[in-house]
């Protein structure tokens, strides 16, 4: 039995249930009387299914809208806007995450409203530190992903004159980009608390896709240059074990220290490898081979099996292994399936059983959990397994990696169970997570009477809502052969040259 709390739409509380012949029977409470529908087949339980996850993004962006609009997140309980430090200056992070969203749930009403947003007051004229990362992923993103999809000529031009504002970040001796750029100035910085001035794998390695389209749709190949010259200094250096550690001089171009991690720090460098690969039509077999080599030295180095059984990534510092996993890693999961679907024989049933296996694990992380929710970080140590030891890691801020992974194997397993297990997330979401104005993240899913941290995340509405809906959505909704997803789940075209992008989402 499946049931949602809180009201959604006319829906207070509803209940999916199967009978012994299959036939499913949904209930809900209406306004004014009792509904109860009986669905022959899996595809009704489906159409209700994903009405729920509209709903809930509906419930998500009017909130926002009522109390935030314009600010870059939604604090839930006070019921006021957040604008923080990341975005330098940028306003509205969840109109923009939230366009593709609206658009493929076909919330055309709340899609609108976004789109009038970005036309009338979204401003690029601003002074402030910026994340290069963090503002190409959600903005640059988000305003592709929605040119993209309607072909709205504005989204286009903006992300073209916000792409221009990132380029300065790249003036170092070597290329390698600075990770913090004032968008006024045009003057870059490294984090202050990134070892010795270092770039950090992640951010550096997490611009392909979107600028690949920015020379794409603007005809300068400034922004391709750039990011192809990040990969020669990458193929240059030496890598230790064939590992790729997070902090790397943008101005000697070495490694600052071997700290490797495919969770925070390292994770979308290695998703934008394979990424790359499918959305140049397998054509960019540089890619291809980076991503090979370094999935073989992370199987050999950092893929461990607990004592129960569970299979994990570690972490290495050094040579020395720390056994956790952040709940960022647990994207790992779908995109080793993603790969593996274009791996050789043998090869592709091994890389499919250890993305199973990863996802079994993040899903275990989950389930021991009082909430069904799962923590920043588990480990795998003293006798706990896939648990939060520390009190600084028992948070959720409604982070997607766990139902990304889902998406994955489902679409390339069709394993009913992934579906399963993305609707115990939805149930937990809505129990312990949703609020009277919003969702909140929780500060310790190991209780079930949660401490809110009053943010409702604007990936949450990115991705999270973006990735259940598409799990229980028709595979050629978004489909993989044609679309690629960049870190922000922002769908971007495959084989885009004399390409016209046309969503199957109707």
């Amino acid at each position: 039995e499946a049931s949602l709390e809180g009201e959604l739409g006319d829906l207070s509380e509803a209940h999916l249930n199967s009978n012994s012949s299959g036939q499913i029977c949904v209930t809900w409470k209406g306004l004014f009387r009792s509904h109860h529908v009986h669905l022959p087949d899996y595809s009704g339980a489906l159409f209700l299914t994903s009405f729920f996850f509209v709903q809930m993004m509906k419930f998500a962006w009017d909130n926002y809208k009522l109390y935030a609009l314009g600010k870059n997140e939604l604090r839930p309980l006070t019921k006021n806007g957040h604008i923080g430090n990341m975005f330098g200056g940028l306003r509205g992070a969840t109109v923009i995450d939230a366009l593709d969203t609206l658009y493929i749930m076909e919330l055309e009403e709340e899609f609108q409203e976004a789109k009038k947003w970005v036309e009338k007051s979204f401003d690029l004229n601003v002074n402030g530190e910026a994340s290069l990362f963090e503002v190409n992923i959600r903005y640059v993103g988000g305003l592709l992903a929605a040119y993209y999809l309607t072909g709205e000529e504005m989204f286009k031009s903006k992300a073209l004159e916000l792409g221009e504002k990132l380029l300065p970040a790249f003036n170092t001796p070597t290329g390698i980009p600075r990770g913090v750029i004032n968008l006024g100035s045009g003057m870059s910085w490294s984090w202050g608390w990134a070892s010795a001035g270092s770039s950090i794998l992640a951010e550096f390695g997490t611009l392909h896709l979107e600028f690949l389209h920015l020379t794409e749709l603007s005809g300068n190949p400034v922004f391709t240059e750039k990011v192809m010259n990040i990969r020669k200094v990458l193929n240059r250096i030496e890598k230790p074990q064939g590992l790729y550690p997070n902090f790397l001089s943008p101005v000697t171009g070495n490694w600052v220290q071997h700290h490797v991690s495919i969770g925070g720090l390292g994770d979308s460098f290695y998703e934008y490898l394979i990424k790359s690969w499918l959305m140049s039509d397998k054509r960019d077999a540089e890619a291809k081979k980076m991503y090979d080599d370094a999935l073989e030295a992370i199987e050999k180095h950092l893929v461990k099996k607990s004592a129960g059984g569970l299979t994990y990534i570690a972490e290495w510092r050094g040579g020395i292994l720390d056994h956790k996993m952040g709940h960022l890693a647990c994207f790992s999961g779908g995109m080793i399936a993603l790969g593996a679907e274009h791996a050789g024989g043998e090869q592709k049933q091994q890389h499919m059983d250890l993305a199973a296996e990863i996802t079994h694990t993040c899903h275990e992380s989950y389930s021991r959990s009082d909430t069904k929710l799962g923590p920043e970080a588990f480990r795998f140590d003293s006798g706990t397994e896939a648990t939060a030891t520390r009190l600084s890691e028992r948070y959720y801020i409604l982070r997607p990696e766990v139902v990304e992974s889902y998406l994955y194997m489902w679409r390339l397993t069709h394993d009913p169970k992934y579906r399963q297990w993305g609707w115990e997330v939805v149930q937990a979401l809505e129990k312990h997570c949703r609020v009277e104005a919003g969702y909140s993240g929780i500060r310790d899913v190991y209780t079930t009477t949660p401490n809110h941290d009053n943010m409702q995340q604007s990936f949450f509405l990115a991705e999270t809502l973006k990735y259940l809906y598409l799990l229980f959505c028709e595979d050629d909704v978004l489909s993989l052969e044609d679309w690629v997803f960049n870190t922000e789940a922002h769908p971007l075209p495959v084989n885009h040259t004399n390409f016209k992008a046309k969503a199957s989402v109707h």
